[in-house]
């Protein structure tokens, strides 16, 4: 019960903050708990220089942190800068010993990151593809 409550939590918090503006993008790094305070506060500061309004929200026990980019869906500038505050986070997600997801995989603004956060499996993943689908048809470019 407890589980599905706050996930409901999260969920709703990050909906409440989509109706600012007309577009939304919520992501979200894992790292250890013991982590987990550098990250936000690295992640709070690099938001503030970046002048994007991304708010964070999560269920932290478990080290899950999500930002909810609040963007204007005609302004170019606004997306390359959440872009870029993104790879930052991955980047500083994994660096720390956490990785590039959390409990909702990757999704298509971070399928750049998952060769960052699983080179090896995503080589393997690749091998497997092309073995069962050798004529590229089945999604292509979704993921893989």
């Amino acid at each position: 019960m407890f589980r599905r409550r706050r996930g409901f939590a999260v969920k709703d918090a990050l909906e409440r903050f989509n109706g600012i503006a007309s577009e939304g993008e919520a992501l979200l790094v894992c790292v250890s708990t013991s982590r987990l305070s550098d990250c936000i506060e690295e992640t709070r500061a690099d938001i503030a220089a970046s002048g994007v309004f991304a708010p964070i929200a999560g269920h932290v026990r478990d080290g899950n942190f999500h930002l909810a980019f609040v963007l204007d869906p005609a302004s170019a500038v606004e997306h390359a800068t959440a872009e870029a505050v993104n790879d930052r986070l991955v980047q500083r997600a994994v660096a720390m010993g956490g990785i590039c997801t959390g409990e909702h995989g990757i999704g298509m603004w971070k399928k750049g990151s998952l060769r960052l956060d699983h080179r090896n499996g995503v080589v393997l993943m690749d091998k497997i593809r092309a073995a069962l689908d050798p004529a590229g048809i089945l999604n292509p470019g979704k993921v893989l």
